[in-house]
């Protein structure tokens, strides 16, 4: 046992030299470990302390660092790109949605000028989907940022109800007929006894049908009435 735990201090301290000797992460890198995002703030030999975004601490061993992929966003430099989506209806302003993103972004200092485009990148299901692109000087900023044209675009397109979806149906027969044919339906059925209704409705061709099945007329009644006085 004690030659194990002592072949596993073994391997973190070389994997904390090796983090030394690679640069992989430093202090105040800001990473995504285990779906957390956090910044770098401690790195030893054996271990690594992760401020989680919430205050809380992270503390890996130096060999996840060697052995699992992770996110570093501040590997090269702290810049970094983000993005807002919106799925909307296809009568979506968006034009004037580009206006309004410019404006919103040379009103905010969290927007370090690089890119700022708004794209429709999908049109399906009855939707467009509209992506706006931002960049910012680091992760945190960009968070900030995202949210602001987030709210702000929201609060636009309240003001263009046209733009927020919509579901739309349309009838089968009015699809493929024009609406024609269920007039004349409605025509020929205005006149349906209600009691004939319960068996066959649909068509004039099912009114026929339905007056055949409900039994023999009156008339049929006066003529067997007739000859049974007759014959009495």
């Amino acid at each position: 046992m004690a030659g194990l735990a002592a072949q596993t201090s073994l391997v973190n301290v070389f994997a904390g030299v090796q983090l030394a000797f690679t640069d992989a992460i430093r202090v105040d890198d800001v990473v995504v470990v285990q779906k957390e995002w956090g910044r770098i703030e401690e790195i030893t030999l054996t271990y690594v302390v992760v401020h989680i975004w919430d205050d809380r601490r992270l503390i890996l061993p130096s060999t996840y660092f060697t052995t699992t992929p992770f996110e570093n966003w501040t590997r090269r430099q702290s810049a970094v790109m983000g993005t807002v989506e919106f799925d909307l209806d296809w009568r979506a302003p968006i034009e004037a949605m580009r206006s309004e993103l410019r404006t919103l972004l040379a009103s905010t200092e969290l927007w370090d000028e690089r890119v700022g485009i708004l794209q429709v990148t999908d049109a399906t299901n009855g939707f467009v989907r509209v992506r706006i692109l931002l960049s910012a000087a680091d992760s945190a900023s960009l968070f900030d940022l995202r949210c602001l044209i987030r709210e702000a675009m929201v609060m636009f397109l309240q003001q263009h109800p046209e733009a927020l979806p919509h579901l739309r149906y349309e009838s089968v027969s009015a699809m493929h007929n024009g609406g024609a044919h269920d007039t004349a339906a409605r025509d020929g059925l205005e006149n349906v006894d209600p009691q004939e209704a319960q068996l066959f409705t649909g068509s004039l061709e099912a009114r026929q049908r339905s007056r055949a099945f409900t039994g023999p007329g009156d008339e049929v009644f006066e003529d067997r009435e007739k000859f049974l006085t007759s014959q009495n």
